[in-house]
């Protein structure tokens, strides 16, 4: 193919994506209401296995969930399912990141709880389909990730809001090789998408007592996508006057969170989907690892809590599975049980991950025969969040 062909090519494909995003921009304008789960009469959570060690943290964390909740499911207020499919093999054998009857079942919860996927990478074995992770977000809209890193003895205590369904990740399977030597890639942020992320990070900020937003983009740079953003939270800032805000770019905010001087002055975090996919893994290894950390994807209507983690094939492929580390799930799971309105249990859910998996560690996980088994760090959890002292206990260890 001539080059003028080629850039006629590339123009066809550019299109596309173009209407894509202006069909998906007057969706955003056209969004429902949030969902309000004490008008439900019963609150279906999905259980979604994933797979490689998805299936195994994600069966050690319902087991948890369930024990907590079971006046409330006896009841008929709770109730939980698990959905089976999201496996690499049968994402494949489809050709879709979500097979069609997959789908149908998540849109049949109010939230799901999602283990890990596999998402195939240029030269693998597998079919080039969209990350399942991305394909969710998208579909369901859920444009806010929402990930709480906290190392109280450090006094760190950050939420990050990372924008979910934009950015280099909203196009990342429809990208162009022009010709054998050039490749591209799309990144693409809108205004409204912008806005409802960050005025979200502040309408947490105001609601949680918060006195500081922090915005990260690289701005000074990449001027029109990054620059929308930041005019984007200039204009929300001027609707919560006592929220001060700053925006910071991501090559010295990802090293200032290793400052030991400048990383506790931050509160409330926002950006945009790739800085925040980069950023919040960093601040998870600070906490304790990509295991350790939960995540929230929320939107109007649907809510995905999930593992942070990738799906360690090798581990399953090793007979290891069962030592796998729930803890990133677990802590999804109290993210979760905040979510749909209870909010003590999520907290003293919290507090145990904190005091089992930072302070008093009387089980280990190592991942392997050496350490504990997810099935045993959830019974650790399960007798130290129903200990009558969890918050006494908590903070005895962490303002020691």
């Amino acid at each position: 193919m001539d080059d003028a062909k080629a850039i006629d090519a590339a123009k066809e494909q550019f299109g596309k994506v173009l209407k894509e995003q202006l069909q998906r921009i007057e969706r955003i304008k056209g969004q429902s209401e949030r969902m309000d789960y004490t008008k439900l009469d019963k609150i279906v959570v999905g259980m979604l296995g994933g797979d490689g060690i998805g299936p195994y943290i994600a069966e050690d964390a319902q087991r948890v969930l369930e024990v907590l909740l079971k006046d409330e499911i006896a009841k008929g207020k709770v109730d939980f399912r698990v959905i089976e499919g999201l496996t690499i093999e049968n994402r494949a054998k489809h050709l879709k990141a979500i097979p069609d009857d997959v789908l149908e079942e998540i849109k049949k919860c109010h939230v799901t709880l999602k283990g890990p996927t596999t998402t195939p990478e240029r030269g693998d074995e597998w079919p080039n389909i969209e990350s399942c992770n991305v394909a969710i977000r998208k579909e369901l809209d859920l444009y806010a990730n929402i990930r709480p890193v906290r190392i109280p003895k450090e006094g760190i205590d950050w939420m990050f809001f990372r924008e979910n369904t934009e950015d280099m990740y909203a196009v990342g399977s429809q990208g162009v090789d022009v010709t054998p030597d050039l490749a591209i890639d799309f990144k693409v942020i809108t205004s409204p998408g912008s806005r409802r992320i960050i005025d979200t990070a502040f309408k947490y900020a105001k609601e949680n007592g918060k006195t500081s937003v922090t915005v990260v983009t690289k701005a000074n740079v990449i001027k029109t996508t990054d620059g929308k953003f930041l005019d984007m939270a200039r204009e929300v800032a001027k609707n919560y006057p006592e929220i001060s805000w700053e925006g910071w770019y991501i090559d010295i905010m990802t090293a200032k969170l290793l400052d030991p001087k400048r990383r506790k002055s931050f509160q409330v975090i926002v950006l945009p989907n790739l800085y925040g996919d980069i950023l919040t893994d960093e601040a998870a290894e600070m906490q304790g690892g990509v295991g350790t950390a939960g995540s929230a994807n929320v939107g109007d209507r649907y809510a995905m809590f999930e593992a942070i983690h990738g799906s360690a094939p090798r581990m399953v492929r090793e007979g290891r599975a069962k030592y796998a580390d729930p803890s990133s799930m677990i802590r999804a799971g109290a993210m979760l049980l905040d979510h749909i309105g209870y909010k003590d249990l999520g907290h003293r859910l919290s507090m145990a991950l904190d005091i089992c998996g930072q302070y008093e560690r009387k089980l280990v996980m190592t991942g392997r025969d050496t350490g504990a088994t997810g099935k045993d760090f959830g019974e650790y959890l399960l007798e130290t969040v129903n200990d009558p002292k969890v918050q006494s206990r908590w903070e005895g260890l962490v303002y020691a």
